[in-house]
C-alpha cells in the first residue's frame, strides 16, 4: 500500500531542518517563569511523516532528550502524532487540525494531571511565524473548562 503525499503532509515538511531554541515555562501558580535554551532537528520519514529529535535544559538545569513524530492520516482527516520526554514515562498522542490561516496546527492530547492524580487534556500549538520562525505552546485543560497557558518555546532555523 503506497500512500501519496497531501497538502497536509507538504505542511509538515516547512518544519524540516535545525533548529535553536529558547523557551519559558511556568512550573506552578505562584512560581515565576523558568527559562530554558535547547537544540532540535527535524527530519523526513519518507514523504509522510516528520521526526523532531530536540536536546535542551530542563527547569531546574536536568538535561532532556525529547522525540516528535508528526503525520497526516488521510482517513481520519486530521494530524497525528506523538512525543516522548526522557524525563517523563509517557507518551503523549496527538490527534490534531490546522487553522484557516494555514499557519497554526493545534495538537490534542492527554496525559498525567500536573496537579494530582489522574489525567488532563492538553494541547501543543505549533505556529508558524515565517520560514525560519515558529513557536510551540502548550496549554492545560482546568477543571473550570478553561485553558491555562504554561510553555512557550520559540525556534529559530540555523544558518
Amino acid at each position: 500500500m503506497q500512500t501519496e503525499a497531501t497538502t497536509q503532509h507538504r505542511w509538515l515538511q516547512q518544519l524540516i531542518g535545525d533548529w535553536t531554541m529558547e523557551g519559558e515555562c511556568v512550573m506552578g501558580p505562584d512560581q515565576p517563569p523558568e527559562k530554558s535554551r535547547g537544540e532540535e532537528r527535524m527530519r523526513t520519514l519518507g514523504d509522510l511523516w516528520v521526526l523532531g529529535e530536540g536536546t535542551g535544559e530542563m527547569p531546574g538545569g536536568a538535561k532532556g532528550q525529547m522525540l516528535m513524530t508528526l503525520g497526516y492520516d488521510q482517513a481520519k482527516g486530521q494530524f497525528v502524532g506523538s512525543w516522548v520526554g526522557s524525563m517523563m514515562g509517557n507518551m503523549f498522542v496527538y490527534t490534531g487540525q490546522l487553522d484557516a490561516s494555514g499557519k497554526v496546527l493545534t495538537l490534542d492530547t492527554e496525559g498525567p494531571s500536573f496537579i494530582g492524580t489522574g489525567t488532563s487534556r492538553y494541547q501543543d500549538i505549533i505556529t508558524i511565524i515565517d520560514a525560519d520562525h515558529r513557536t510551540l505552546s502548550s496549554q492545560v485543560l482546568g477543571d473550570d473548562g478553561k485553558w491555562t497557558h504554561f510553555m512557550t518555546a520559540t525556534y529559530t532555523r540555523k544558518k
